[in-house]
C-alpha cells in the first residue's frame, strides 16, 4: 500500500516527523518499505497564465506565447506543445530555474525569436514518464505562486508492506485509524454525502453464488461525460500511489479503492444485456479481459455475467466487451463483497494480479460496500456529471461471517505481555481500534469491527494491545518456569549425532525446497506421483517432493557448474505421498556423493568414489542404532538408478532405504559430471535401536585361519558370513574378507573370496583339533548350501 503522507495528514495529523511516522507504523506491525519524495528536485517554476498564442514566423511547429507569471510585464516564451492555448494556467520555468536532470533555464533564441523561460510538461518536471503536451493546471490556480507549493510537492510517498492478515490497512481509512490509535489523536473522516437518486433506472441482480458473493450492489448513472478531465488533486493522489490516471470513471473507482479499501468497477451500461448474474463460470466459457487477453474459465471461477455471457472476473478484472470507452454515456457502478476463499488464488491461476484481487484475497470489510458506492457516485457526479439511479442491493446476511464475541481478561493481558497495563488504557486502545466493548468482572467482552478478519480469539486482542501500547515499553525479563526433566530412551536414534557423523565423514548438510519441478520428480522417482500444488510459486516448484534426490541432484549440478567437482552432501526433511486417498509425510535422510573419494593430496593416489565408499558411510550411520550386525544390502532395481549398482538397505530384514549409482541416461539429462551415487533412509525405521551390552573379554589367545573359497558370482559375502556364524556359534568371533579375485584359473561365472576366520574361546585355549574341526564343518556347510569349494 503506497500513499501520500500529505493525504494521510488530512485524515490524522500527529505531531511527529515523517521518519518518526514511518518508524511508528513499522513498530505497529505495518512495515514501511520505503519513504520517497513524490517529485524530483526542481526550483524556479511558478504558475503562469497564457495570455496569447501566436504562430512562430519561421517555424510551423512552434508558437510564441505571452505568459503572465505575476511579475510585472508578461514573458515572451516560445513553445512547441500543440495543446498550449490562450487562457490556460500552466507551470512556467523562469530564467534561472533548475529542472530535474540538472537542466538550467536560460534566455534563448529559437529560430530568431527570443524566449524568456519554458512552459513545462509533466515529464519535464519529473511528474510523469511521458507527456503529450504541456501540463494544464486548474483555471483557479493562483498566477505567480510557486508550483511546488501549489501542488504540495514537499510531500513523501510512504510504501507499507502489509502482512496478509492486515487487509484492513489497504486503504487510507485503515492507515489513518492505525496512526490515530498509535498517537492517541483524533481521525477526521472526509465528509461523504448520500446521493439522492435523480432517475428510477435500475438493473436487476441475481445472486446465484451467494456463498462466494453474499453482497452485491450496483447503480445506474446516466449521461456521464467520460471525456471530462479528472481534477489535478485526484490525479496527483493517484500518481503518488503509483496509479495512472485513465479517465474519470476509472479514476474515481481507483480513488475509492485507495481511500476506503473497497475495489469497485464501472461497466458500460449499454453493453450489459439484461440483468446482472453473479454465478460460477461454466467449464470452458471464454472471457476477453480489459487489455485484450482471452482466458478460458473453469467451473470453480466466480464471474459477473449478464443474461448472455460473463462480463467480468469477480474481484479480479473486468471484461473488455463491457468496459467503459470514449463513447460511453451510461455507467453501471458495481460494489460487492467477495468471500476471500472464493477469490484466493484465482488471479494467479490465470496469470493475473490486480489491486482488486490483492484486497479481496485478504478480506474486504463486508459492511463497506454501500458507503463506497455513495462516495464513488458523489465524486463521479462532481467530475463528470450524470443522473444517478437508486442503489440496488442484494444480500444474504447468513453467508457473511459475523465477528465473534471474545472474552478478554485483565489478568491474562498482564500475564501474556509481562507488564501491567491500566484498564483505562486497554479500553482506550480497543475503542480507538473501533472495537465494541462491554465491561465484565474479569475484564471485557469485545467484538472486533467487521474489517478485522484477523481478530478471533483472546490472544489476538492481546497482540493488538501489545503493539499499540508499544513493544519498546514492554520490559525485557528472563522467563521463569519450573524445570522438568524428560526421559529420553537410550536406544532412540539421535539425528543430531548422525549429522555430526556424516559431517565427520566429509559430508556437508544442505537444505533444499520441498517443492520441485514435476519433470525432475518424474525423472528421479517415476514410481510415485508427486502431489501437485494448487497455488505454486512457479512451474519449477509445482509438486511436493517424494524424495530428497531431486534437490540433492540440483545442488550437485549447481556446484559442478561452478567447478566444484567433489560433492558430498546430505539432507534431512519430509517427503510427501498419497496413501489411501490421504496425503502422508515421512522423515528421510538422503545423501549424494560424486567426485574423488578423498581431496587431492601428495600422500595417496586420487581415485573416484564408488558404491562401496557410500555403503561404508551408510553402515557407519546405521551402526549408531547398535544394529550393525543386522544391516544387509540386497540387489534391487530402481528406475533412476544404474542396474547392477543398486541395493535395498535393510535392518533385521526390514527395508529402510535405497542406495545406488544414478542411471547414466539421467546423469546425462541432468548434465552431471561422472558417476553420482545417492542414498535415502527412512528415519522412522531407525527410531528404535539396540542397547549395547558388555561381554567379558577372553583371556585366552585367538587363532586365525585363512581360507580361499570359490563360489558363484551371485553369492554375496553377507550370505557367506551369516552361514559361517550359524554353523560355528560363538567360537568364530570375526570374519574378514581380504581378497576378491576373478580371472585366470577361476571358471567363468565364479569368483574367489579369501576369508580370515578369527577363533577364540572364553574358557580355554583352543587346540589345533578344535580349530580344524570348526573349519571343516564350515567348509562342508559352505559346499552344501552355497556350492563353495576350496580354491586350489
Amino acid at each position: 500500500m503506497k500513499f501520500s503522507e500529505a493525504w494521510l495528514r488530512e485524515w490524522v495529523d500527529p505531531s511527529v516527523s515523517t521518519q518518526e511516522l514511518a518508524n511508528q507504523l513499522s513498530m505497529a506491525g505495518l512495515e514501511v518499505d520505503s519513504v520517497e519524495p513524490v517529485a524530483a528536485e526542481f526550483n524556479g517554476v511558478v504558475v503562469g497564465e497564457v495570455l496569447s498564442r501566436d504562430q512562430h514566423p519561421d517555424a510551423d511547429k512552434l508558437s510564441v506565447c505571452s505568459v503572465n507569471v505575476g511579475e510585472g510585464e508578461p514573458l515572451q516564451i516560445v513553445c512547441g506543445a500543440k495543446n498550449v492555448a490562450a487562457g490556460m494556467r500552466v507551470p512556467v520555468a523562469t530564467v534561472g530555474a533548475l529542472l530535474p536532470g540538472d537542466f538550467k533555464i536560460k534566455k534563448a533564441k529559437l529560430r530568431g525569436v527570443a524566449s524568456f523561460g519554458m512552459i513545462c510538461s509533466a515529464s519535464e518536471l519529473g511528474l510523469a514518464d511521458s507527456s503529450d503536451g504541456i501540463m494544464p493546471l486548474p483555471a483557479d490556480a493562483p498566477v505567480g505562486e510557486d508550483f511546488r507549493r501549489f501542488l504540495q510537492l514537499e510531500d513523501s510517498a510512504i510504501d507499507v508492506d502489509l502482512t496478509p492478515d492486515r487487509g484492513d490497512c489497504l486503504g487510507m481509512a485503515g492507515i489513518a485509524r492505525e496512526v490515530g490509535v498509535i498517537n492517541r489523536c483524533p481521525v477526521t473522516h472526509p465528509v461523504m454525502q448520500v446521493v439522492t437518486p435523480a432517475i428510477d433506472d435500475r438493473v436487476a441482480v441475481d445472486l446465484e453464488a451467494d456463498a462466494a458473493c453474499p453482497r452485491y450492489l450496483c447503480r445506474v448513472v446516466r449521461d456521464v461525460d467520460v471525456n471530462a478531465e479528472t481534477p489535478l488533486w485526484m490525479r496527483e493522489r493517484l500518481r503518488r500511489s503509483d496509479i495512472r490516471s485513465l479517465g474519470p470513471v476509472v479514476d474515481v473507482t481507483n480513488y475509492v479503492l485507495l481511500e476506503l479499501g473497497q475495489p469497485m468497477h464501472g461497466f458500460d451500461l449499454e453493453r450489459i444485456d439484461g440483468k446482472i448474474r453473479v454465478r460460477m463460470a461454466e467449464q470452458g466459457e471464454k472471457l476477453v479481459l480489459i487489455g485484450g487477453q482471452e482466458i478460458e474459465l473453469d467451473d470453480q471461477t466466480l464471474v459477473i455475467a449478464d443474461a448472455q455471457q460473463p462480463v467480468a472476473l469477480a474481484g479480479i478484472m473486468g471484461g473488455d466487451d463491457s468496459a467503459v470507452c470514449d463513447t460511453t454515456r451510461h455507467i453501471l457502478l458495481e460494489s460487492a463483497f467477495f468471500a476471500p476463499i472464493a477469490v484466493s488464488g484465482k488471479a494467479r491461476s490465470y496469470g493475473l494480479h490486480t489491486d482488486s484481487s490483492h484486497r479481496f484475497e485478504r478480506g474486504v470489510d463486508p459492511q463497506l460496500q454501500a458507503k463506497a458506492m455513495e462516495r464513488a457516485t458523489e465524486l463521479l457526479l462532481e467530475i463528470a456529471g450524470g443522473q444517478p439511479g437508486p442503489v440496488v442491493e442484494v444480500t444474504n446476511e447468513e453467508q457473511i461471517e459475523q465477528r465473534p464475541l471474545i472474552e478478554l481478561r485483565t489478568q491474562r493481558v498482564n500475564k501474556v505481555l509481562g507488564v501491567e497495563i491500566a484498564a483505562d488504557e486497554v479500553s482506550d486502545i480497543l475503542a480507538r481500534l473501533e472495537m465494541e466493548l462491554e465491561k465484565t468482572d474479569q475484564g471485557w467482552q469485545v467484538k472486533a469491527p467487521s474489517c478485522r478478519f484477523d481478530i478471533a480469539i483472546e490472544e489476538d486482542l492481546i497482540e493488538e494491545i501489545g503493539r499499540i501500547y508499544g513493544y519498546a515499553r514492554i520490559p525485557t525479563n528472563r522467563g521463569l518456569s519450573a524445570m522438568e526433566m524428560h526421559d529420553r530412551p537410550e536406544v532412540d536414534f539421535d539425528l543430531h549425532r548422525a549429522k555430526l557423523l556424516l559431517v565427520g565423514r566429509d559430508y556437508q548438510e544442505v537444505i533444499t525446497y520441498s517443492f520441485v519441478s514435476p519433470e525432475i520428480e518424474a525423472l528421479v522417482d517415476p514410481q510415485k506421483s508427486g502431489i501437485r500444488l494448487a497455488n505454486p510459486i512457479s512451474a519449477e516448484m509445482s509438486v511436493m517432493r517424494t524424495s530428497t534426490w531431486p534437490g540433492l541432484l540440483q545442488t550437485a549440478r549447481h556446484n559442478q557448474s561452478r567447478q566444484q567437482q567433489r560433492v558430498r552432501i546430505f539432507e534431512t526433511g519430509l517427503c510427501f505421498y498419497r496413501q489411501d486417498g490421504e496425503i502422508r509425510q515421512e522423515r528421510v535422510l538422503g545423501g549424494l556423493v560424486s567426485g574423488d573419494a578423498i581431496p587431492e593430496q601428495w600422500g595417496g593416489e586420487s581415485r573416484r568414489s564408488d558404491f562401496y565408499d557410500v555403503k561404508a558411510d551408510i553402515e557407519a550411520l546405521i551402526s549408531l542404532t547398535g544394529q550393525q550386525d543386522g544391516i544387509s544390502f540386497a540387489a534391487a532395481e530402481h528406475a533412476a538408478l544404474h542396474p547392477g549398482q543398486t541395493a535395498e538397505i535393510a535392518i533385521l530384514g526390514e527395508k529402510v532405504g535405497m542406495i545406488g549409482m544414478l542411471h547414466p541416461e539421467i546423469e546425462k539429462q541432468l548434465d552431471l559430471n561422472g558417476a553420482t551415487f545417492v542414498f535415502e533412509i527412512k528415519l522412522d525405521n531407525l527410531a528404535q535401536g539396540r542397547l549395547p551390552a558388555f561381554e567379558s573379554l577372553s583371556k585366552y589367545p585367538s587363532i586365525r585361519r585363512d581360507i580361499a573359497i570359490v563360489v558363484d558370482k551371485s553369492v554375496t559375502f553377507e550370505s557367506i558370513r551369516n552361514l559361517i556364524r550359524d554353523v560355528s556359534g560363538k567360537i568364530i568371533t570375526d570374519i574378514l574378507l581380504f581378497d576378491v579375485y576373478t580371472g585366470e584359473n577361476i571358471d567363468s561365472g565364479r569368483k574367489s573370496l579369501a576369508l580370515g576366520l578369527i577363533l577364540q574361546e572364553k574358557s580355554h585355549t583352543l587346540t589345533d583339533k578344535e580349530v580344524d574341526d570348526v573349519v571343516a564343518t564350515v567348509l562342508s556347510r559352505l559346499g552344501d548350501d552355497l556350492g563353495a569349494n576350496l580354491r586350489e
